[in-house]
């Protein structure tokens, strides 16, 4: 399976040439690199070449890394069944870069690009129907990126006087408070300090039956 691997990323490194940034073998599985600018080109040649044969979009995700120049990391899944293969093919991306769409290549990527743009606002170019999925009408902001706040920005309830839905700042019953695993709840304990809190009891009901043995020899 390996040597058939490589052989596969040997083909897609002649065929793809400068479009091509990098094909990586990690864990039995092909990984190819390329910018936005060639995305397409590369998916049309894994799609068409008889080689590749990869006419299934199995899957695009996006990777937010706030830190990195492109900040995002977009991933596309493709597998063949006639070759019973799957690769995956992925490019960097900034925060307010346009990213070619792949709906000229295959239906499934207008629902996953929408996705994409949903949950991290990645931006797709010539997409027919680029809004939001997943999340409500009036979002604000992008769930999946890593500063988005755990809370939201906004919270919706019924209002009765108004009769209808109404969105409001979020208002918290009480501060975000942090746990450890020292818990008073034995179940919440790991194994090691489960044992040491039932040493540390055993001791302790030592130490009572042994004060309440010398009171009563007192009396």
């Amino acid at each position: 399976m390996a040597d058939e691997l490589q052989e596969f990323a040997e083909h897609l490194r002649r065929g793809l040439g400068a479009r091509l940034m990098r094909c990586e073998l990690a864990l039995g599985e092909l990984t190819a690199t390329t910018s936005a600018a060639h995305i397409v080109s590369v998916l049309r040649f894994l799609k068409e070449d008889s080689q590749c044969d990869c006419t299934q979009l199995m899957d695009i995700c996006g990777v937010d890394y706030p830190a990195r120049p492109a900040r995002f990391e977009l991933v596309y899944h493709l597998l063949s069944l006639r070759q019973n293969r799957r690769v995956r093919v992925k490019l960097a991306v900034g925060e307010h870069e346009l990213v070619p769409s792949a709906t000229e290549l295959f239906a499934a990527a207008n629902w996953y690009e929408r996705e994409a743009f949903d949950l991290y606002g990645i931006l797709f170019s010539n997409h027919p129907d680029l809004r939001r999925l997943l999340t409500d009408y009036n979002f604000s902001g992008h769930p999946l990126r890593k500063d988005f706040p755990l809370t939201g920005h906004v919270e919706r309830r019924y209002d009765e006087a108004l009769g209808r839905v109404v969105y409001e700042p979020v208002q918290l019953v009480q501060d975000f408070r942090d746990f450890d695993f020292v818990s008073p709840w034995e179940g919440a304990l790991p194994p090691a300090a489960r044992k040491a809190h039932a040493d540390r009891a055993e001791a302790s009901d030592e130490e009572n039956a042994a004060d309440n043995s010398a009171d009563g020899g007192k009396e």
